[in-house]
């Protein structure tokens, strides 16, 4: 792969062998074991089977790659394909930039491309961050490739990429909303360095209306529905993230990145800083450092860093390609951070049984550590744990409604907890016949209730006292959840409840759960 002139190097069989590896190992884990589709895909692609502009939670380009991945039946090695592709993609762009930076310092461009290919492929939270489909795993491609763009801009005066940099920004937010925490930063440490112009001309101009026009109908969406996106921003920073202190987050990224490869990233952030000879670099320095600040103090989840770490791994293989000047020295740093990848792999990607994936997490004290308060009390990661459980979950509710009289199978409403569980449902129930599953849970809350008078409510993940008042009679047929699965899905109950007193339609606000 060729990012541009004298980067990637096409005939180069390191990089090719290294975004192939990684590319593979994803696939073949996707396909291993017992796991299945993570709990937030089952969600996107129920997003995505009902197309919009943007959801409640996120914007629209994952709920629809997912569900464009599953239109001819479910293919789980189909879903994951793209996650993986992006963790290769990311190793070869990270590449692209350390080799620009190295040409421009006169440095070692070869070794520091390898080094920093190799060190996207051995961060343990990139393999885990790249497992599942989500709405994170393709901000390192994105922001890395945003970071290379800037720097083509800034040191070879080809200010033609700074259009690109501009679509790939608004590409970027129509799959999360988090660049901009990048982008301030980058352009604040364009601004206090030697290429500053490049922020007042044309192209720079072009590249923001690129990504205003891009980003802007899931940007109209939201402001059409009340911007329901601030509300779950409103419950992550009151109760529902833990809190983890400054000393505790930074050292969490030194393990969940790969704690051998700390001082290759934290050396070239600091290098590219104070060296006056990295003058040119060093807004690729501000806009790793800014990215790491504002997640530390506003308490953010431990990947929320995650996607500004090719602009760090590209600086640092630049100075460990300095510092580690023989072939054998490089080959010796990298095989003892592979060491440790393998270390840290059954928590990283669903590659051991639960089974034995509890005994190793037991046995060496390795659960990561908890980005949610009601993450507390997991036994496996939660990486895991929300692989599990969800076909078991519809057979509980499938046997449930075959259990009714005709007449009340035609009329049941399944109302779940989660957008997880309704996801599950929605999944596997064509299967078996089972209606559409409704939730209050993000998007779901807005496709409403359904029925607003169903002779039967199954409620699952419901408590029997919060719907006592509201049943003529209310009874649990069955429970589901396993051992391993995450607390709030163990033994849970389904509830069963005939002769509403209410409609559904007057209940349904008291259903919204943004969170």
């Amino acid at each position: 792969m060729s990012v541009g002139n004298g980067t990637t190097r096409r005939g180069d069989p390191a990089l090719r062998g290294i975004a192939a590896a990684v590319f593979v190992a994803h696939v073949v884990a996707s396909l291993a074991g017992p796991y299945g589709y993570f709990r937030d895909e089952l969600y996107f692609i129920d997003c995505g089977r009902h197309p919009a502009f943007g959801y409640v939670d996120q914007p629209p380009l994952v709920p629809l790659l997912a569900a464009a991945s599953q239109l001819l039946g479910r293919h789980l090695a189909l879903l994951r394909a793209m996650p993986a592709l992006a963790h290769a993609a990311t190793a070869l762009v990270t590449a692209s930039l350390a080799g620009l930076v190295a040409e421009t310092l006169g440095e070692r461009a070869r070794a520091a491309r390898v080094l920093a290919a190799a060190s996207v492929a051995l961060a343990p939270m990139y393999l885990g961050l790249h497992s599942t489909l989500n709405t994170t795993c393709f901000e390192p491609l994105a922001w890395t490739f945003i970071a290379y763009a800037a720097a083509r801009a800034a040191l070879r005066g080809e200010r033609r990429w700074l259009v690109g940099l501009g679509i790939a920004a608004g590409v970027a937010l129509e799959a999360k909303y988090a660049v901009p925490f990048f982008l301030a930063p980058l352009v604040l440490g364009l601004a206090a360095g030697p290429s500053r112009r490049l922020l007042l001309s044309r192209e720079a101009a072009l590249g923001a209306a690129a990504a205003v026009a891009i980003a802007l109908p899931s940007v109209l969406w939201q402001a059409t529905h009340g911007f329901p996106f601030r509300e779950l921003l409103h419950a992550a920073s009151h109760g529902k993230n833990t809190v983890v202190p400054p000393v505790a987050f930074a050292i969490n990224q030194a393990m969940v990145m790969n704690p051998v490869l700390a001082p290759v990233w934290v050396g070239g952030v600091g290098w590219a800083l104070v060296s006056r000879r990295l003058a040119p670099v060093r807004f690729l320095a501000v806009a790793f450092a800014g990215v790491f600040l504002e997640m530390m103090l506003l308490h953010g989840k431990d990947y929320y860093v995650a996607p500004a770490y090719g602009v760090a791994f590209a600086l640092g293989a630049v100075g460990a390609a300095r510092v580690l000047r023989s072939v054998a020295a490089r080959a010796t740093a990298l095989a003892v951070a592979a060491a440790i990848t393998v270390v840290a792999l059954p928590t990283s990607m669903p590659i051991l049984p639960p089974e034995a994936l509890a005994r190793f997490v037991a046995a060496t004290h390795t659960q990561p550590q908890a980005q949610e308060n009601n993450q507390k009390g997991a036994v496996l990661p939660q990486l895991m744990a929300d692989m599990l459980g969800w076909k078991e979950l519809e057979t509980a509710v499938a046997g449930v409604w075959r259990a009714l009289p005709p007449e009340e199978r035609a009329r049941t409403t399944i109302i779940t907890g989660n957008y997880g569980e309704a996801g599950a449902i929605n999944l596997y129930g064509p299967d078996d016949g089972l209606p559409r599953a409704v939730s209050g849970h993000n998007q779901y809350f807005l496709w409403g209730p359904g029925d607003d008078d169903p002779l039967v409510v199954l409620r699952v993940n419901g408590k029997v006292e919060s719907w006592a008042g509201d049943c003529d009679e209310l009874t649990v047929p069955a429970r589901f959840g396993g051992p391993y699965v995450m607390p709030y899905e163990r033994d849970r109950p389904i509830l069963q409840c005939r002769g509403m007193k209410r409609s559904l339609g007057a209940l349904w606000p008291d259903f919204e759960h943004y969170e």
